[in-house]
């Protein structure tokens, strides 16, 4: 997306702002970053608009703006915006409009009806795929931190950012579980390790760890070569350095390890409640995305 200049103060302070309320309310980091660019675009639009203020606008104002969303030309390629993504920019004001309620500062209302979203089929690993990631990596240090973080993201179907903010204090070998403080909505829960992930996690922690560790008192899980903690990007980049020693010809990141090991749990006979407890999902709902998924791998 296009970073856009605003020129109104107001405009300005409540896009900082926006992004700030999103971040204390435990939004993941790419939603912090990226609602905010929507909401920017919106005051951009309003902004070049000659009888339009943010206090006055009407349901007119909002068909208007989705009409120009509609027909402007893409930045990065031909053609105009995808329905998908005017899907993401109404999610991106709705957002927005909650935290203006929610902060007592505009009513506004973004009741709008779009075409159906387009559904995109989530890439999922067969249980042979996961083994030949798994096998791909090396017996260094980089190579056994990369299966812990096979296991963590694929074994725990942990989120990205659940995963990159992990410490080890969070491990907890006694209860053959993992506690998750920083869950979607800073939502706490608890993760029950199979035997095999407590065995990558702990040849990491007793063999990897140490030899990229710098600081002793570093807190964090996953560390750099840096010896600092290790970040959600570069985890999915040593992911994709894996992929591409495998054959497998497929588009990858952390979340289809999630995606991947909520589908085999389903497959094998676990219940839905239990995997959406597994996941960290508010409601079942979500998680009965899998149900389709294993009928399209069936």
């Amino acid at each position: 997306m296009k970073i856009l200049q605003l020129h109104n103060e107001k405009h300005k302070r409540i896009e900082k702002a926006f992004g700030e309320w999103l971040k204390v309310m435990g939004y993941a980091s790419n939603t912090v970053y990226g609602l905010p660019l929507y909401a920017r675009e919106f005051f951009h639009w309003i902004e070049s608009q000659d009888d339009c203020q943010l206090e006055t606008l009407t349901g007119k104002h909002i068909e208007n703006y989705f009409f120009h969303l509609k027909t402007r030309p893409c930045v990065r390629k031909t053609g105009t915006m995808s329905i998908n993504n005017l899907h993401k920019h109404h999610h991106g004001l709705k957002k927005l409009s909650h935290y203006l309620r929610e902060t007592g500062q505009v009513f506004l209302e973004v009741d709008i009806m779009l075409p159906k979203q387009q559904r995109k089929t989530k890439s999922i690993l067969a249980k042979a795929e996961v083994k030949t990631l798994y096998e791909a990596c090396q017996l260094t240090p980089l190579g056994i931190r990369d299966r812990a973080m096979l296991a963590i993201f694929y074994g725990l179907g942990l989120r990205r950012a659940e995963g990159a903010g992990l410490d080890i204090s969070d491990i907890l070998f006694d209860q053959h579980l993992i506690y998750v403080r920083k869950g979607k909505h800073y939502k706490e829960r608890y993760v029950p390790m199979t035997k095999e992930v407590k065995n990558e996690i702990e040849n990491y922690l007793n063999y990897a760890r140490p030899a990229l560790l710098k600081n002793p008192n570093e807190p964090s899980f996953f560390v750099s070569e840096r010896g600092t903690r290790l970040q959600g990007q570069s985890l999915y980049l040593r992911l994709k350095k894996l992929i591409e020693k495998t054959e497998l010809d497929k588009e990858i990141g952390l979340h289809h390890l999630r995606h991947s090991i909520a589908t085999h749990l389903l497959q094998s006979g676990m219940k839905l409640n239990h995997i959406a407890k597994f996941l960290g999902h508010d409601s079942i709902e979500s998680t009965q995305i899998y149900t389709h998924l294993v009928n399209e791998i069936e």
